[in-house]
């Protein structure tokens, strides 16, 4: 009699056994020469040598699955252990699986323009105007690269604009005070990644969420980067970010020029950069509009209007 040991370190018992052990029961059928026992955090499968062999490699299976589609269901896994079972064919047009295997994919031209010029380029500014799809886009980018283990960490970051990147006054911790900047981070991360992995991943910073202060004196190799609302970044931080960039990393750079919440006398780093960096080699430059909006269809009236106003503005000067 020999035995495997199973630990379940990155995933949920539940996510990959089922609730109430369903998929569990459907291996059980599949394997009936061993002796499977599930604990706590571990699987223990007893039996013949041979029958091991076959189930450790449906099991990678299932696992690879679960991992590719953040889904593992009843019928994926009677697939999957079923004899002819030959994969599922790829689709190139879909990013990455989010939770529960939701699709997430460019879902207009200039979001397809931003996963095309990450592919050839590590370094992209893709701007545009709120709702346009820029933050998620690059946090999906960002996902797929770590998971085909292109980067070893994704690190995302924002200035602190609305309090001037001085939280002291702030209550609370550091990660309470700086919460509020970061959310929208998190809710595209939680969106393509289970909580409890996520909460794992952070523990460990292989993915790290931090304000742009943060970023100085570091150099980011192996690591795919994500400023975010960087119009609300200064020259000299925007230079300070740019220069972090490391060996085998790869920078997406996403800002709203027309939402720029800097002190009257600061010049956004984002403007500066876009027209120092335009036509480099090696970067690329994405702009988006009203049409790739993808929130609420109001969402493109309100940023109609409020380009017709600031066109009426600069006439008058």
């Amino acid at each position: 009699m020999h035995e495997i040991i199973i630990q379940f370190e990155d995933l949920h018992p539940v996510d990959v056994l089922g609730a109430n052990n369903s998929n569990l029961q459907i291996i059980r059928k599949h394997f009936t020469g061993l002796k499977l026992i599930a604990r706590g955090n571990q699987l223990k499968a007893l039996g013949p040598e041979e029958e091991l062999e076959r189930f450790d490699k449906k099991w990678k299976e299932l696992v690879s699955f679960l991992n590719e589609f953040n889904r593992l269901g009843s019928s994926d896994v009677a697939n999957i252990l079923s004899a002819d079972h030959v994969g599922v064919a790829a689709d190139a047009s879909i990013i990455v699986y989010g939770n529960s295997g939701k699709v997430i994919k460019a879902r207009t031209l200039n979001q397809q323009k931003m996963v095309d010029a990450c592919a050839e380029d590590d370094m992209l500014f893709a701007i545009g105007p709120a709702g346009t799809g820029k933050t998620y886009t690059a946090v999906a980018l960002a996902v797929k690269a770590l998971k085909d283990k292109e980067v070893q960490r994704i690190i995302l970051t924002r200035p602190a604009v609305e309090a001037g990147e001085s939280l002291g006054f702030l209550p609370g911790d550091l990660k309470e005070k700086l919460d509020p900047y970061l959310r929208p981070l998190y809710d595209a991360l939680l969106d393509m990644i289970p909580y409890d992995k996520l909460s794992k991943m952070l523990e460990r910073s292989t993915i790290e969420i931090a304000p742009l202060a943060f970023m100085r004196g570091r150099t980011l190799g192996n690591a795919f980067v994500i400023l975010d609302e960087a119009q609300n970044s200064s020259e000299n931080q925007m230079k300070m970010f740019l220069t972090r960039m490391g060996r085998g990393s790869k920078f997406i750079i996403t800002g709203d020029m027309s939402q720029i919440d800097l002190p009257h006398k600061i010049p956004s780093g984002l403007v500066q950069a876009v027209t120092l960096l335009d036509k480099v080699k090696g970067v690329s430059i994405v702009k988006l509009d009203k049409r790739d909006v993808i929130r609420h269809k109001l969402v493109e009236s309100v940023i109609d209007r409020y380009d017709i106003m600031e066109a009426a503005k600069k006439k008058k000067k």
